[in-house]
């Protein structure tokens, strides 16, 4: 029977060797809620720049004639650049970071870029060969999402080993992985550590 695994990661999968008769299973609680409300993010860059500006102009209490003359900028574009109707220099930022008394940075901190949304239907994954083909296992790539905002790039794959597949060797790869076991039974090895694997099981390292 072949046994099939959800493999949301940025490396790649094992299959290991056979279980021990005990395995230790080690939870850590959550430090944070994955359904927090974020931040209300502004989409146009040049409005989330107006908003940042204005709050910290308030903050320190100063009028926006006031900013204008610390900055040298004219009052008219510095009521432009509060209202996000106009996208100001790199050398204005720097003023106003200095005035301000924020780093440039500051001013991008409820900027969104747009996420793009990857949606593959049933059967249509790309069969892709990674370094556990030469084992027997069958890689089938369910989408890819480049580094955004976050930095973090996910490729979730479907894997699927049969009774003839090899076993993997150990390797080490960078980034995160996780597991989720579909159907069939496997036994999964990470360090010294062996996790008998079966349907609705996971793993995350």
């Amino acid at each position: 029977m072949a046994k099939k695994a959800s493999n949301f990661r940025n490396g790649a999968a094992a299959k290991a060797k056979p279980a021990p008769k005990g395995v230790v299973t080690i939870r850590t609680p959550l430090t944070q809620d994955p359904h927090a409300v974020r931040d209300t993010r502004e989409k146009v860059l040049e409005v989330a720049i107006g908003r940042e500006v204005r709050a910290f102009r308030k903050k320190l209490g100063i009028t926006v004639a006031d900013l204008a003359a610390a900055t040298d900028i004219s009052l008219g574009m510095l009521s432009k650049i509060e209202n996000g109707i106009t996208s100001p220099s790199l050398t204005t930022l720097q003023a106003l970071s200095r005035a301000l008394g924020v780093p440039v940075t500051a001013f991008f901190r409820r900027f969104e870029e747009e996420r793009s949304a990857v949606f593959v239907k049933a059967g249509e994954g790309l069969d892709v060969e990674r370094r556990g083909t030469r084992a027997g296992h069958q890689y089938n790539l369910l989408g890819h999402v480049g580094s955004n905002t976050s930095g973090v790039v996910v490729e979730p794959y479907l894997i699927t080993l049969t009774e003839d597949s090899d076993v993997f060797p150990t390797f080490q790869h960078e980034g995160m992985e996780f597991l989720y076991m579909l159907e069939g039974e496997v036994t999964y090895r990470h360090g010294s550590n062996l996790y008998p694997m079966k349907p609705g099981d996971s793993l995350f390292f």
